[in-house]
């Protein structure tokens, strides 16, 4: 009977101690690469401030705190507002930072494929016979040329 209540309690307690071993603590160098300073609009993790001084030491003190990296952040934008952010968030208005670079370089790619087929296409009616040869000599200018080209052949 003891070995079984023991196994119970080792089977309780085994999940618990392997979930705190896999989630690994927040640390300020997670954080701060992704919050911007308030006062000079720069990531705080190069940030030389005393805001930015000041904003480390809480994010280290929410992190003491048991905090989790998104629930720093959360605290954050509370105080600070959705600037303190280095990177928008993925929804509403926020999303068309993403989606317009997007739209601008597929919107390029359809271009280019548009215009290269036609670009290869004139330059392949260019190359056809005759293309390089120019206007045609008049029969003196010919004979002219002939003859001078042959006095450079002596």
């Amino acid at each position: 009977m003891r070995r079984l209540l023991a196994l119970l309690a080792l089977l309780v307690l085994l999940p618990v101690a392997t979930a705190g071993a896999a989630t690994p603590k927040t640390t300020l160098f997670d954080v701060e690469d992704e919050v911007m300073c308030t006062s000079c609009n720069v990531v705080l993790n190069v940030a030389e401030s005393p805001q930015a001084y000041a904003q480390k030491e809480e994010i280290q003190r929410l992190i003491d705190q048991g905090l989790t990296k998104d629930q720093i952040k959360d605290r954050l934008v509370e105080q600070y507002g959705k600037r303190v952010l280095a990177l928008p968030e993925g929804e509403g208005f926020d999303l068309a930072v993403y989606l317009v670079p997007l739209g601008v370089v597929l919107l390029l790619a359809g271009v280019v494929a548009v215009l290269v087929p036609r670009w290869r296409r004139n330059r392949d009616d260019a190359d056809g016979p005759g293309a390089d040869a120019g206007p045609e000599l008049a029969p003196q200018d010919r004979a002219r040329l002939d003859a001078e080209l042959a006095a450079f052949d002596r």
